[in-house]
């Protein structure tokens, strides 16, 4: 790019004024060419600074995904809760990246036709400047609270998971859409990807070629205001009409071609009051966490033979009975938890299948093998949620109904603890007579035991006062 084509885009009144209305209540960072970015925090007000930044030698502006009451007061020496308190909210942006801008067309049609099968009407999309599109849901369309927690506290959890479920909802369907329209080893040529790269379990996998890209969602991470400059390719990120992306030439953002167009990005105006709320609860309830947001940090051994059912705790096995409501979390609950007590993936599968119909209402089967397949791919294995979590258990109306799961939170250390306690009753009249452990674990296991009588005799005396029905 020469300066004189930046001045002379960045001189337009029109341009100024569409990039400083998308940005209220953004950090905007400059970027000086190779130079990198500006300081940070900074805003953009005023249209007329625009033309003084390019002067200098700005050759882009980057705004955040969040909106602040007050940017500027952003730093990195602040608190999770005083980061939590500046935040009013977010804005869902879905950047969809290829090497090839023909597969980035077909992979944002289909999100965004997701996107309105959720009931979102709020949709906007623009061109990235060079392979792909940024699309985006404005905070305003989602409710204020989920599970009990403010929306606005939800980033980046939320969008991660938005991003995970919307990808999980088009693979099949962008699978099949590429190979109808281009031959496999021209894709492979075009990207640079190796058959074995995309052909995992003999299924192709569309997203090893193009990606909704999760690294985008993150703590103060920026995207591509509109109307600005790419320098690597020298186009400008223009807005796209969201029902015509598979129409979209690239040849309109050469800045040349450009006009202020009557399609927006981000409009704040006649958004329809919770009407990404469907898309939320959905998005929570099929993959609650990906590989980087672990729930258990801690790494743990797997038992080498799979734990039987008779040592789960209550509450995993009340959800094998089949679940009314909650069905997903339950899906991602008994997922992580067989697999963390050692069952296999084919005796995942089996019993997973035998768990759904018992469902009154079971789940779609390829979402369940969608679940399972994303889950098989993940190097790190997910501990499940403990029991006290609130979203997982008392919500689905599962509880801990015996001394154990009071005292031991985690199903998959629950499993272990009965099923190492059965191994011991084999070998010991009394487990605590077993030498090789210490005294310390010797007290534990007599403690636990009396703790079980006396809870097992309180529940006998409660359900023997009960009037029968």
């Amino acid at each position: 790019m020469h300066l004189s084509d930046l001045l002379k885009f960045y001189k337009r009144e029109d341009i100024q004024k569409a990039i400083v209305e998308s940005v209220p209540h953004k950090e905007v960072a400059m970027k000086f060419g190779s130079r990198g970015f500006g300081k940070r925090p900074d805003v953009l007000k005023y249209p007329g600074d625009i033309i003084e930044l390019a002067k200098q030698g700005c050759t882009s502006f980057h705004c955040s995904e969040e909106l602040w009451t007050n940017p500027l007061m952003i730093g990195t020496d602040l608190s999770k809760g005083d980061v939590d308190q500046l935040r009013k909210g977010w804005d869902l942006i879905l950047d969809i990246d290829c090497k090839e801008l023909e597969y980035s067309k077909y992979a944002a049609d289909l999100i965004i036709r997701a996107l309105r099968y959720e009931g979102v009407s709020s949709i906007y999309c623009k061109f990235s400047g060079n392979h792909g599109f940024h699309i985006g849901v404005p905070f305003e369309a989602f409710p204020s609270m989920i599970n009990g927690v403010e929306t606005r506290l939800l980033f980046p959890e939320g969008p991660k998971r938005i991003a995970l479920y919307l990808r999980e909802r088009t693979r099949e369907l962008l699978s099949k859409t590429l190979l109808e329209r281009f031959p496999l080893d021209i894709m492979l040529e075009k990207t640079g990807k190796t058959r074995q790269e995309v052909i995992k379990d003999d299924v192709f996998d569309p997203f090893e070629l193009v990606d909704i890209d999760t690294l985008l969602i993150s703590q103060r991470h920026l995207y591509r205001s509109v109307y600005s400059f790419n320098e690597k390719s020298g186009l400008v990120s223009i807005p796209v009409d969201p029902d015509k992306v598979l129409d979209f030439d690239k040849s309109t953002a050469q800045y040349q071609n450009v006009t202020v167009s009557a399609v927006p990005f981000l409009s704040r105006g006649n958004i329809l009051p919770n009407e990404a709320k469907k898309l939320i609860v959905q998005a929570f309830d099929f993959n609650p966490k990906q590989e980087e947001d672990v729930i258990e940090k801690e790494e743990y051994e797997i038992p080498g033979e799979a734990i039987p059912e008779q040592f789960f705790p209550p509450y995993i096995k009340d959800m094998f009975k089949g679940m009314k409501d909650g069905r997903k979390r339950a899906l991602f609950v008994l997922v992580n938890f067989l697999t963390n007590v050692g069952w296999s993936y084919e005796q995942i599968e089996e019993r997973i299948d035998l768990w759904n119909k018992s469902n009154p209402e079971p789940l779609k089967e390829v979402l369940i093998k969608g679940h399972l397949r994303y889950h098989k791919q993940q190097k790190r294995k997910l501990m499940p949620p403990n029991v006290d979590n609130r979203a997982y258990y008392p919500d689905m109306q599962k509880y801990a109904s015996d001394p154990w799961c009071l005292k031991i939170k985690n199903p998959v250390n629950y499993a272990k603890m009965r099923a190492r306690m059965a191994s011991e009753e084999q070998k010991y009249k009394k487990p605590e007579d077993n030498p090789e452990l210490s005294e310390a674990q010797k007290e534990f296991i007599k403690k636990r035991k009396e703790e079980e009588r006396a809870f097992k005799q309180k529940m006998k005396k409660e359900h023997a006062g009960a009037t029968p029905p």
